[in-house]
């Protein structure tokens, strides 16, 4: 693959050129597959939905590193628009981080965030999160930078500590984690206007504005969110919220009628999902290999 068409060097390019990077959360690679005809920069893989659609268990350290991993894997390798992957806290300490940013990379993600939640972690919208000292989450960007090999792979710094320290607190954090190393900063579950603006004034880096449906913080525009100077935004569980309601309504229309067809209009037509799986290409294979040269 040459440089150019490296996931690592297009996410990289996005981030230094104009405009804001707007990245949809995919709870599984056919969500991935979907947000990428969309035609979105960057898809997002969460640990809130890979744990929810691999096992239909919450955001609560059920996911090992290497599942998270896999998962990103099979992402990467069916689409081609950048992956930005959810690295927890790095799965423990010093050699952990510089684990999980190898196994990330290599499985083709195109960036990993990792936060400085204590370990097991939460998903960063529930209540009575707690913080590592700022000092060690520090040593872990350092060791991350270190087991980095691509050096366009992105380092995505989040730090909870806007709940359990307060925003100062959590501004301080993230500028000191940019500075040895990370390339993005990301305060999670800021509380209102005000405070994304104070964020804006007062990261000195690229920053990352998670805008989780039903969550904590405001959710406004991408346009309104690159105005006020965030780099980078997700909307990370949406996918997760709508397939979970048509799933549910389709069972109880089901239980009710003993068939769907009362959902037929809300459907993709089974033509249309084999455009989307690219079935075709597949099947004119041995025509087109036997063609070729």
């Amino acid at each position: 693959m040459s440089t150019s068409n490296r996931p690592t060097r297009r996410l990289r390019e996005l981030l230094d050129r104009p405009g804001i990077v707007r990245s949809l959360g995919a709870h599984d690679v056919l969500t991935a597959v979907l947000i990428e005809q969309a035609g979105f920069e960057s898809v997002f893989i969460g640990g809130f939905g890979t744990s929810a659609s691999l096992y239909g268990l919450p955001d609560l350290n059920f996911l090992g590193m290497m599942e998270m991993a896999d998962a990103v894997r099979r992402m990467a390798s069916r689409v081609s628009i950048p992956v930005i992957a959810d690295g927890d806290t790095g799965h423990g300490d010093l050699p952990n981080v510089m684990r999980c940013v190898v196994e990330f990379e290599a499985a083709g993600a195109a960036g990993v965030i990792l936060e400085d939640q204590i370990f097991p972690k939460r998903c960063g919208h529930f209540e009575g999160k707690q913080v590592i000292p700022a000092e060690d989450m520090a040593l872990k960007f350092k060791a991350a930078v270190r087991a980095r090999r691509d050096p366009d792979f992105l380092l995505i710094a989040r730090t909870d500590a806007r709940e359990p320290l307060g925003l100062d607190e959590a501004i301080d954090r993230v500028n000191r984690y940019c500075d040895v190393g990370a390339d993005v900063a990301f305060i999670e579950a800021p509380l209102s206007m005000a405070e994304l603006e104070a964020i804006c004034r007062k990261v000195e880096h690229p920053k990352f504005v998670n805008m989780l449906a039903f969550g904590k913080t405001p959710v406004i525009g991408v346009k309104d969110l690159e105005e006020m100077g965030f780099k980078m935004m997700v909307a990370p569980i949406d996918s997760v919220l709508l397939t979970a309601r048509v799933m549910r309504e389709m069972a109880q229309v089901f239980q009710r009628d003993g068939h769907t067809r009362a959902l037929g209009d809300r459907m993709v037509e089974f033509s249309e999902i084999k455009e989307i799986l690219g079935v075709s290409g597949f099947l004119s294979l041995r025509e087109e290999v036997s063609r070729g040269p």
